[in-house]
């Protein structure tokens, strides 16, 4: 049985609202990447993919040069549903990971305190974020969560489907 694809609207984090698609519980969509992050010579449209069940966002940067091109990264998201479409929300912490995810790099640690500390976010948000980002390492970046192999589900099987697609934007990267 085939899911159907349905056109979806995102907004992205910088206001804007982005064009994309939902299959399941998975959704892709492209962003405009602003002008103060574009490199000359790149594309200047990022795809992003949601795994909606699971609070994530993967985006594989365009922007991203040298030693860490090529290489994912994951955002731990709220996204709200709502009748203009999806809105994603921030939650402070974030992974650098490879193209072959042998490793990974957890970021932004310090913002998720910073944002607790302030009252940005209550103590039981702080842990739903914590289990979320617990629960992405432990099904995405190791093999199973008493080993430390290689992973076997990164980049996540449910977005190779959502890879390929023309630019939602109807125009070139």
């Amino acid at each position: 049985m085939t899911v159907p694809i349905e056109e979806i609207r995102v907004r992205h984090r910088t206001g804007q609202w982005c064009p994309g698609v939902r299959t399941g519980r998975v959704a892709a969509y492209d962003v405009r990447i602003l002008p103060g992050y574009q490199v000359a010579g790149r594309p200047t449209i990022d795809r992003s993919y949601l795994l909606l069940d699971q609070g994530i966002q993967l985006t594989r940067p365009v922007v991203f040069e040298g030693p860490v091109e090529g290489w994912w990264y994951v955002d731990i998201v709220d996204i709200e549903h709502t009748d203009a479409g999806l809105i994603v929300h921030d939650l402070y912490v974030d992974f650098l990971v490879p193209p072959d995810a042998t490793r990974y790099h957890v970021l932004d640690l310090n913002d998720l305190a910073k944002a607790l500390t302030h009252g940005d976010i209550t103590p039981a948000q702080c842990a739903a974020v914590l289990t979320t980002t617990q629960q992405f390492i432990n099904h995405h970046l190791r093999a199973d969560p008493t080993s430390v192999d290689a992973p076997t589900h990164f980049p996540p099987p449910a977005i190779t489907p959502l890879e390929p697609l023309p630019s939602f934007y109807n125009e070139p990267a």
